[in-house]
């Protein structure tokens, strides 16, 4: 009887399991869809960026980087067309054009002579033959000065990055482990800060740093992320919480500080919530725009990678490749970083044996 049972409940009639496979096969299809739709601009902008001006400006241009192809022939070059005839279609040469027919020379027989064909020639599909070009590259580079823009953004973000993290990590560890009286309001108090908008700050931060000196400086853009943020707080405040206090008491039992516990407890079973908060803060600093154009106004040797793109773009908005070219090498290093880092995320992390 048992194994009677056991057989009833593994079998799966097939209805169900079509059901199930139909269900599982529209989820895959739709997900599919939206990254496609999502990426289409990214990939638009990957393959402009390889086209020079001719053939993005060319109506019969493919969508990939292409040219129309050519023949030599008696010392003129000459355009290839896809020629139909009885017998199928082939690719000719236009050596002479004509309204109602034209002469063709058959690249792979030129000895043949010329061929008579009536029809127009303007209705023809020329041949087209894949041709990126590297040229955009480095005219960009040259043209906004990217090395120096490259290097402000690099240096801007890595040092934020380093004070986000150490701030939130002492603030949040402090929030998690100590029991002190108000704990709770104060950690309110920092949530609400969430809700302020930006906006309503702004003027009296800027009248304030141009006040200390700090305007036309790196300063605003690297010392206030010194002092903690609610939102990488609030993420990392969680995951400590998750970390079985044992933990702690052992330690202390040892003769640990709490500077130690941070640092020797703490910390190494953190690794995935910490790389999250500094990936999150090394992206949002990149990819700024708002704050360096208030503060480094005028200052064009301090700009970022943002604010000169986008001056570059307003001045090359009619050569798109120049300007794709730009933007690609500007995201090189947060799609770089991010491929990289996603490992962490990805890796299951046994914080102890101990239960919670």
């Amino acid at each position: 009887m048992d194994e009677k049972k056991v057989a009833t409940k593994r079998f799966v009639s097939p209805q169900r399991a079509m059901r199930k496979f139909t269900a599982t096969a529209m989820v895959t299809l739709f997900g599919s869809l939206a990254v496609l739709i999502f990426l289409l601009p990214l990939g638009y902008m990957l393959v402009t960026a390889f086209k020079n001006m001719q053939q993005i400006v060319d109506p019969n241009a493919h969508f990939l980087p292409s040219s129309p192809v050519t023949y030599v022939y008696d010392g003129k070059e000459y355009p290839l067309y896809f020629v139909p005839f009885e017998d199928g279609e082939r690719q000719l040469a236009l050596i002479r054009k004509g309204r109602e027919d034209s002469d063709f020379i058959d690249p792979q027989n030129p000895d043949a002579g010329s061929i008579h064909w009536v029809g127009r020639w303007r209705t023809l599909k020329p041949v087209y033959r894949l041709d990126p070009t590297l040229e955009n590259f480095p005219k960009a580079w040259k043209q906004i000065n990217f090395g120096r823009l490259f290097v402000n953004t690099l240096f801007i973000a890595v040092v934020g990055m380093i004070g986000t993290l150490l701030s939130s990590i002492a603030v949040a560890y402090g929030f998690s482990r100590f029991r002190i009286p108000g704990i709770n309001v104060l950690f309110l108090v920092l949530i609400a800060t969430i809700i302020l908008p930006s906006q309503v700050t702004l003027i009296p931060t800027y009248i304030f740093f141009r006040t200390i000196g700090w305007g036309g400086t790196w300063a605003p853009l690297i010392i206030p992320h010194f002092f903690a943020n609610a939102y990488n707080v609030f993420m990392l405040r969680q995951y400590f919480r998750g970390i079985p206090k044992d933990l702690d008491e052992a330690a202390m039992i040892d003769g640990a500080s709490p500077l130690r516990v941070l640092l020797s407890v703490i910390v190494p079973q953190s690794w995935p919530a910490i790389t999250a908060v500094a990936m999150f803060h090394f992206f949002w600093s990149w990819n700024d725009f708002f704050n360096p154009l208030v503060y480094l106004q005028g200052k064009e040797d301090l700009y970022t990678i943002s604010v000169g793109l986008t001056q570059f773009n307003n001045i090359y908005a009619v050569q798109p490749g120049l300007a794709m070219a730009a933007a690609i090498m500007s995201i090189a290093l947060p799609i770089f970083i991010f491929f990289v880092s996603q490992k962490v995320f990805m890796q299951g992390i046994v914080i102890t044996g101990v239960e919670k």
